[in-house]
């Protein structure tokens, strides 16, 4: 029985067309784009190729302002370590939320060893942020605001325009980590007003390894690595041109078919949280109902821990997560979950199902399936369950 994958956040499977790029690149043996000959001239054309297609993607009016990283996670550290390292004149305070991804936190976590400030805004119970609360935490030496454009793991998309103003407004410096929007919502940052913007290949079914920012031009910013002049003297280091190519090829694909895969997502995304509410009683559906990744949902099974849930799916061949794969493993519950009010049993009940293009609908019932068994089988044995069915129980027989 093939695998039924349902954890496409972790990575996207490479398309057709990307590997056979890819391929052709490394048949090709391409030269270091940096060289100064023809062999160069020609890798450098393909780099400023893949460029163009990714600038196209995101609506970068110059391709010069996407400069290529190694990940997702790379991008961020360069934007908010960048953007401190350059404004350490002007001020050490930053605004960020309480459900930014690790990459965010632990990048903001060092800075705070070098002295700097960090105010972090709450969220809702949708886990959406109030701008009035980014500019009532912006101060004189506020440098700079990093806000997520969705959430990795309840899928909430944030109120970025709103903020953009507020923070253009107030001439500080916003970056959004738009790592699990790029590729799968349309994503435009003239029209969004952020200044830096990070985005990784693998969320759009490009190669993993090879990650993307956005900085809009007269952005000041510090590189991270010392060394060459390459990426616009952004971003020293040989680029991974057949990784670049790769990516380039699934931007142009993203682009191209974004609002089919916007239509397929939103369907499959009905008919898994009908059948969740149908099928399986006391859960919860994290994330706000409209403002959300169609790709994603998160759901909170409750009385179970989400990890056997995981387990028991994998010996059916289906693939699911109970957070991002950043953050698997570890024992505490997730900041996110319990930003939004979820307490710490439900928290680590939590599943996070996300699914692609070629996701089908019998899948999806095939997981319900074996989920609503799963469940009850757990459920059997959890002395938590067995205590609140005898009170309900009870409860009606009073009644």
């Amino acid at each position: 029985m093939s695998i039924i994958n349902l954890d496409h956040l972790a990575a996207n499977p490479l398309l057709p067309e990307v590997q056979k790029a890819m391929i052709d690149a490394i048949n090709k043996n391409y030269a270091n784009p940096s060289s100064q000959h023809k062999l160069g001239d020609e890798a450098a054309a393909a780099l400023q190729t893949a460029r163009e297609k990714v600038a196209r993607l995101i609506n970068s009016p110059v391709e010069k302002e996407v400069i290529f990283t190694s990940s997702g996670t790379e991008s961020v550290n360069h934007a908010v370590k960048g953007v401190a390292f350059a404004n350490a004149n002007k001020g050490k305070h930053i605004v960020t939320s309480n459900i930014e991804h690790n990459a965010v936190l632990r990048t903001l976590r060092a800075l705070k060893m070098m002295d700097y400030r960090v105010t972090s805004v709450p969220v809702d119970h949708y886990g959406r942020i109030n701008p009035t609360d980014v500019a009532d935490a912006i101060r004189d030496d506020t440098i700079l605001v990093t806000i997520m454009h969705s959430n990795n793991e309840i899928g909430t998309i944030q109120p970025i325009e709103e903020i953009a103003e507020i923070t253009k407004a107030k001439k500080v410096i916003f970056h959004t980590d738009a790592v699990d929007s790029v590729g799968v919502v349309p994503i435009d940052v003239q029209q969004l007003g952020v200044d830096l913007l990070s985005f990784a290949a693998n969320q759009f079914y490009g190669p993993s390894g090879v990650g993307g920012l956005y900085i809009r031009r007269g952005t000041r910013i510090w590189p991270l690595l010392d060394g060459g002049v390459q990426e616009n003297n952004k971003r020293a280091g040989t680029e991974n041109l057949i990784g670049i190519i790769g990516m380039g090829v699934a931007a142009d694909l993203a682009k191209r078919e974004m609002d089919f895969r916007i239509k397929h997502a939103k369907k499959i995304k009905n008919r898994l949280i009908e059948g969740l509410n149908a099928r399986i009683e006391d859960i919860y559906i994290n994330g706000h109902p409209e403002l959300s990744l169609p790709n994603l949902v998160s759901v909170s099974v409750r009385f179970i821990e989400g990890e056997g849930i995981v387990l028991m799916l994998d010996e059916e061949n289906i693939a699911v997560s109970t957070r991002s794969a950043c953050a698997a493993g570890a024992l505490q519950a997730s900041h996110v979950l319990l930003s939004i009010g979820r307490d710490f049993a439900d928290a680590q009940g939590t599943l996070v199902i996300t699914y692609g293009r070629d996701t089908t609908e019998a899948e999806i019932d095939r997981f319900l399936d074996v989920l609503e068994e799963v469940v009850q089988t757990l459920r059997n044995m959890s002395p938590l369950y067995t205590k609140v069915k005898q009170e309900k129980a009870e409860g009606a027989a009073a009644g």
